[in-house]
């Protein structure tokens, strides 16, 4: 590996999430990403300071940031926080600047600039696109980023319709599973049919749709692993629906194995999912997955070989599938060898890494030939 690259992941977030858990595996694996990492963090959260922490990563700390939108716009358009990233850039001798999250693409692209260094940046989503409070200097902070990576073929379309001018330096690189950690659980399982639900309980998570069809089939029982701001809510469904005796809230789960490994299959019925790094998480354990066709998932749960899609978004076609997926326990888990044969074939972190370390590879060797 070339010890002299040196790659600063400019994270503006609040969450942690799909985004950030890329982050880590990223960073953590130096020899295979052919550079080393730093992360120039700004979070109100302590709990996600505490996720890269505990990476091992090294950290530069703005220290605790306010959250609200007159804030973001003064650490985007402000000279405070560019003049800290550009500090951070110079110390850290940087020769690539990643971005991540909406919140980091101002930012780091006016203190990249301003040092003449490349940015890549990662679309983990295309929510930004669609959202009109995100619309300040999206195109131009695009125009002036030298790579995009998008985590499926899904997000790169999206992106290239809404900004043609950047579609010849877009790459897809779908996020990578770490199979060695994310492996199949030998306990063979029994009782009642059980679907693992992995992700931020969140609006357009869609989490509603899942109890509601549940409702409906009896004797299926879902375990949910996560927090968010629709947790009340679901919570209240649950009840209001009498089935609480099956469908269990865990919360927030910092290694959600277990809760897989107890489940005969896994579900997600995200609006439009980038990808899904849960769901693929879950392939890599064995387990097929339940899905709405649409988003990045088609790219990696396929219908009737890793896992079941369902084409109308709604309560009664969800309960239509999960019917027949609760059916059969055997070709839930012939669909789910299958799955963990494809996660191993084009989904591993390796590969991930592998990508990452090509794209880092190629800026540097464009800035060398325009010098």
């Amino acid at each position: 590996m070339n010890r002299t690259h040196k790659v600063v992941h400019v994270v503006v977030a609040g969450d942690i999430g799909g985004a950030e858990r890329l982050l880590v595996d990223l960073t953590t694996r130096p020899a295979e990403s052919g550079a080393e990492h730093c992360v120039a963090l700004m979070t109100p959260n302590p709990k996600l300071r505490a996720y890269i922490a505990a990476s091992g990563v090294p950290i530069r700390d703005r220290g605790p940031v306010r959250a609200d939108p007159f804030s973001y716009l003064w650490r985007a358009f402000g000279p405070g926080d560019v003049r800290w990233l550009r500090t951070v850039l110079k110390e850290e001798c940087a020769t690539t600047v990643h971005v991540h999250t909406y919140a980091s693409h101002v930012i780091g692209v006016r203190a990249a600039r301003s040092l003449g260094l490349p940015v890549l940046r990662t679309e983990h989503g295309v929510q930004h696109y669609t959202d009109p409070s995100c619309a300040l200097f999206r195109s131009w902070a695009l125009r002036h980023t030298d790579c995009v990576v998008a985590v499926s073929d899904y997000v790169r379309r999206f992106v290239s319709r809404r900004a043609p001018f950047v579609a010849d330096r877009i790459r897809v690189v779908r996020n990578g599973v770490d199979t060695c950690y994310f492996a199949p659980a030998s306990s063979s399982l029994s009782g009642p049919f059980t679907l693992a639900l992995v992700c931020r309980l969140e609006p357009w998570k869609q989490v509603d749709l899942v109890i509601r069809a549940a409702a409906r089939v009896p004797g299926l029982h879902v375990r949910i692993a996560g927090d968010g701001s629709a947790c009340g809510a679901l919570k209240a469904l649950t009840r209001k629906l009498g089935i609480t005796d099956r469908i269990v809230f865990m919360g927030y789960q910092s290694d959600p194995r277990p809760v897989i490994a107890a489940c005969d299959a896994a579900i997600n019925t995200s609006r439009d999912e980038p990808l899904g790094l849960s769901v693929m998480e879950a392939l890599s354990m064995g387990l097929p997955v339940v899905a709405f066709d649409g988003g990045g998932i088609p790219e990696i749960v396929h219908d009737g070989a890793t896992g079941w899609l369902v084409r109308r978004h709604d309560v009664e076609a969800l309960a239509e599938t999960l019917t027949r997926v609760a059916a059969s326990r055997a070709e839930a888990a012939r669909r789910g060898r299958a799955a963990y044969d494809f996660v191993q074939r084009e989904c591993r972190i390796e590969m991930m890494c592998e990508r990452y370390a090509n794209a880092y590879a190629s800026l540097r060797s464009a800035r060398h030939a325009d010098a």
